[in-house]
């Protein structure tokens, strides 16, 4: 059975797994600076990192981001990051129902929208159009810095 929940730290040490299936050429960050970085999300007001649990097996995550907003009548906006999806768990509706639940934490934050940022490849575009998201904007990016070629 699967279930998205919130993580907690004992999901921490799956995640760097699937960042790697996320980014393959990235490397690790240094287990100092991924402990700090732990430490800052989960401190963070408005942050949530969704796990797919699949009989305790973390199958899945997406990251959360409620940003507060001073339009749309000060309605936040959802920022969805880093949702990746464990190859031996893909095509089995897990990452529908990560995507569903980043949903879930925008409305219940009061979000007016749940922005992806943008998807290169045709079958993400495909997946999260079978979410019920559009592509409503082409959006653009700069790589800080530039010098890492990507």
């Amino acid at each position: 059975m699967i279930t998205v929940r919130p993580a907690v730290a004992a999901d921490l040490p799956a995640l760097p797994a699937l960042y790697d299936e996320l980014n393959p050429d990235d490397a690790p960050p240094p287990e100092a600076t991924a402990h700090a970085v732990r430490e800052a999300v989960s401190t963070q007001r408005g942050r949530t990192v969704l796990v797919a649990d699949a009989d305790g097996t973390v199958a899945g995550t997406a990251d959360c981001l409620v940003m507060p907003n001073l339009t749309r009548g000060g309605r936040a906006v959802l920022f969805v990051e880093n949702v990746v999806v464990a190859g031996a768990f893909q095509r089995r509706g897990v990452g529908r129902r990560l995507m569903e639940a980043a949903v879930d934490v925008g409305e219940a934050a009061g979000c007016y929208e749940v922005q992806l940022s943008a998807a290169d490849e045709a079958y993400v575009r495909t997946f999260y159009e079978a979410c019920g998201f559009r592509a409503r904007a082409k959006g653009l990016r700069r790589y800080v810095p530039e010098e890492h070629g990507r």
